[in-house]
């Protein structure tokens, strides 16, 4: 395959890089900033120059990379993950007017395939997402519709993955998270009913490249590993995979009070999957759990 990935510096870019170099393929990916070009070339990648934005750019940047599949990996979210529905203005212009354009892009290019990364948390019109994420949400579900339309009407084969929560070496967002739980700012929470899906990022990464090899046309997919589990199992497992003091525990008012869209996030009960993904894409997570999956992203990062 000769593969465009549109947006390859980021939690789930980089990776996916590694994955599809390491197998073999021709790989162009795309990055807003000249300061990322030495880090994707490091990778084994072509880097562009483009902003998807700019529809015509972005034309002749496709044209120029003469893909046969493309990846949409396309967002600007803050390094250390979203803490307002604000943050999400940029990814949600991304998932909507960017989507048109790469897959306008795609097809003018002679690309075959295009797998788009979307969001399982509120991909796939869930019920109970919070109010002030519905602008978001509603970005998603353009991303996914015009992926999913393009490819019912035959003008590309599109295919859609729903990512659980990203974690892993290459996620600012973890080592964030660490950094808080070795010095015990990273609370629990009494009573946590929540279920969050995640996935690491290198297990994302081989669905990424299963679902371009061989993925159904016209299919969705969550791409979650196999056990949802609660925030606070995320905080506690985070703090004993770093070797952190255990986490204190606090009562649900107060990360609300603290940080309210934050709290209304990561209380959402979402008890996904993979099934789908493991008899379709013939793919499996290889950290089954979170917990599996940090010790590996500690011992990286240590």
């Amino acid at each position: 395959m000769n593969v465009f990935i549109a947006g390859g510096t980021g939690a789930i870019g980089v990776p996916l890089i590694r994955e599809l170099v390491a197998a073999g393929h021709l790989v162009s990916a795309s990055t807003r900033s000249t300061g990322n070009a030495s880090r994707l070339q490091s990778l084994g990648a072509t880097p562009v120059i483009v902003d998807a934005l700019d529809a015509d750019a972005l034309i002749r940047a496709v044209a120029a990379a003469r893909p046969t599949h493309v990846v949409h990996e396309l967002t600007a979210l803050p390094k250390g993950g979203p803490r307002s529905a604000r943050d999400l203005d940029a990814t949600n212009r991304l998932r909507t007017e960017g989507t048109r354009n790469l897959i306008a892009a795609s097809i003018a290019a002679g690309a075959t395939r295009l797998v788009a990364g979307s969001f399982a948390l509120i991909g796939g019109k869930k019920q109970g997402v919070p109010a002030d994420v519905a602008e978001a949400a509603a970005a998603v579900d353009s991303m996914e519709t015009q992926v999913l339309d393009a490819s019912r009407s035959g003008a590309i084969e599109g295919v859609v993955l729903r990512y659980g929560l990203f974690y892993g070496p290459e996620a600012a967002s973890t080592l964030e998270m660490i950094a808080m739980a070795k010095r015990r700012m990273l609370p629990a929470i009494r009573g946590d009913r929540s279920l969050l899906p995640c996935i690491h990022v290198d297990d994302a990464a081989r669905a990424t490249v299963a679902a371009l090899e061989h993925g159904p046309a016209g299919r969705s997919y969550d791409i979650v590993d196999d056990e949802p589990v609660s925030f606070s199992e995320i905080v506690r497992a985070l703090a004993d995979a770093s070797g952190a003091p255990r986490p204190i525990a606090v009562p649900l008012w107060l990360p609300r009070l603290v940080a309210p869209y934050m709290a209304r996030m990561i209380a959402l009960q979402l008890p996904l999957s993979n099934a789908k993904a493991r008899t379709e894409l013939g793919w499996r997570p290889s950290f089954p759990t979170i917990r599996e999956g940090l010790a590996q992203t500690i011992l990286l990062s240590a």
